[in-house]
């Protein structure tokens, strides 16, 4: 049912508590992002197979606080429709927690150009709060992909 491109494993991320499917073994990087004047550390991890990346950020918050929470959502919702040029729509979803239960997130799929190029990009993402972390789970791909493939992806996204 996969194609040679997509090798999917579960990585658990404890530090950052989730675990996913991921199509090749992911990478790890992490940054320093501005929010709303405050500097917060964001943890990635990617991977890539066929013409799509595959990523889960994960922001650590300063606090729990729900406004802080939403802050952090809507920069990155903002900010993955901005990269492709597009209006930020979203709609809820449930996250599923690993111990049972869920969250409630925002899921959204935007198109548009991207790069110095111009290039067609599709962004598919849920985004989530939990706790001291603003979880990012993106899809960045320059052609169609797969519903199945989508569905591994996000269907296997759950936090702890």
């Amino acid at each position: 049912a996969c194609s040679p491109a997509f090798d999917w494993r579960t990585v658990a991320n404890s530090d950052n508590g989730y675990t996913i499917d991921l199509p090749a073994k992911p990478g790890n990087d992490q940054r320093t992002v501005q929010i709303d004047g405050t500097p917060m550390q964001m943890a990635m991890q990617t991977a890539e197979a066929g013409d799509a990346v595959f990523a889960v950020g994960t922001v650590m918050l300063p606090n729990d606080d729900e406004t802080t929470q939403r802050a952090v959502l809507e920069f990155l919702r903002t900010g993955l429709a901005h990269n492709v040029g597009a209006a930020p729509v979203t709609h809820a979803v449930q996250i599923p927690l690993a111990a049972g239960g869920q969250v409630l997130g925002l899921e959204m799929k935007v198109s548009g150009e991207a790069g110095s190029q111009h290039e067609s990009r599709t962004v598919y993402a849920r985004l989530a709060a939990r706790g001291r972390h603003v979880y990012q789970a993106a899809i960045i791909t320059s052609k169609p992909l797969q519903q199945e493939q989508i569905d591994q992806f996000f269907s296997s996204f759950h936090l702890y």
